[in-house]
């Protein structure tokens, strides 16, 4: 089916933000829209509005585009695209159109270190304009799966909360069972032992085979680097993909599932699990649990201590991680007992995550094959 089309410019407004990436604020009451594919938070809005966030600069070109109805803020390189007459152009439609698009910006984009997505561009890109009930009854079938997706997030982001807190309670605020009677001697329980972070785990190291080989890339194998990185336990989507011959020649090797990541450079110091097998670049760690520990374990232990690896970090702003940076960070290792019932405590958490992540693949990869039928008309609605 065939339907008119038009500019962008004309028929959708285009304004950016006015602050910079690092405005940002923890736990901030409103979404802080960015070049990053994460969604920030920030204190004040500068926006009320429905609105469309598309990046405006990445280093790769890939460019984070996302829909948002209230109040929000956005970074000075970020596109907020609003319909010019809703009786025209349905502004979450208009969110699906562009969903299809982020090929062709990305190999319109322009710049050498940093790929930037000029107004020019966006301006010229022409969009299909069904007749607006048409354009309402794609938006509305598409966002259901997104609304699906969106829940599945939030319990996965509740299920992990609930095991945080059990780590914190028996392992920082020391009350585990039967802590009523446990001796406490310079500053840990009977049974558990000081020691540093790089000697209850083997860390290991990532590489990047050449990214002018087409022969290394996308093939099979995931390539997990800082950008995949995720602010709950397990990690599956990942941006890249190498080929076998692509981890013959390169300094990773093959990570099974549950490897914990931790990023060492960019973003430092956010941790992953892995959700299925994957390789890593050299901007991270592998880290393997030693004798007595498991990963399970582990990963909580490490995300708790998370302010120590940044702290440690090396440069003035905390910009890297190196391996002597495990060798200075204090990590307590409790009574083997009490790190099994903690794991089988937190292990159906984690099934229950595992689980709800696999749905979330299913229902995006259902969302988008069907995106394209719904946008081209093959499918009638």
């Amino acid at each position: 089916m065939s339907w008119p089309k038009a500019r962008l410019a004309d028929v959708a407004s285009m304004r950016t933000g006015k602050l910079d990436s690092n405005a940002s604020v923890k736990d901030g009451d409103y979404p802080f829209f960015t070049c990053s594919q994460q969604t920030l938070r920030i204190d004040k809005p500068a926006f009320d509005t429905k609105a469309v966030l598309l990046g405006g600069n990445n280093a790769e070109g890939i460019f984070p585009l996302k829909y948002y109805e209230g109040q929000f803020n956005a970074y000075q390189r970020t596109y907020v695209i609003e319909s010019k007459d809703n009786q025209i152009l349905d502004t979450r439609f208009l969110y699906y159109s562009l969903r299809p698009a982020l090929s062709h910006f990305q190999s319109a984009s322009i710049g050498a270190a940093t790929q930037y997505l000029t107004k020019g561009i966006l301006d010229n890109f022409r969009v299909e304009l069904p007749p607006i009930k048409e354009q309402k009854r794609i938006a509305s079938i598409l966002s259901a799966y997104d609304d699906l997706i969106e829940n599945n997030r939030r319990r996965i982001q509740l299920l992990e909360q609930a095991a945080r807190l059990l780590y914190k309670e028996w392992f920082v605020h020391l009350r585990f069972p039967g802590h009523e009677h446990t001796k406490i001697i310079n500053g840990i329980p009977v049974g558990w032992e000081k020691k540093t972070a790089i000697e209850v785990m083997d860390v290991l190291s990532g590489g990047t085979p050449k990214t002018t080989n087409p022969a290394y890339w996308d093939g099979d194998i995931p390539f997990y680097t800082p950008k995949d990185s995720v602010d709950y336990a397990y990690v599956f989507e990942i941006e890249k993909f190498i080929t076998e011959e692509g981890l013959k020649n390169c300094n990773s090797k093959l990570y099974d599932k549950d490897t914990i990541f931790i990023t060492a450079r960019g973003t430092v110091g956010k941790i992953n699990l892995a959700q299925r097998t994957m390789a890593m670049n050299q901007s991270c760690y592998a880290l393997i649990a030693r004798a007595s520990l498991n990963q399970h374990f582990l990963y909580f232990a490490l995300v708790e201590s998370i302010e120590q690896f940044r702290s440690r970090a090396v440069g003035a702003v905390f910009d890297a991680i190196i391996i002597d940076t495990f060798k200075m960070i204090p990590f307590v290792v409790p009574d083997k007992n009490l790190i099994d019932l903690f794991t089988e405590s937190v292990c159906p958490i984690l099934n229950q995550i595992d689980v709800l992540s696999g749905q979330n693949r299913n229902l995006i990869k259902a969302r988008d094959l069907l995106l394209p039928r719904l946008m081209n008309g093959e499918i009638a609605v």
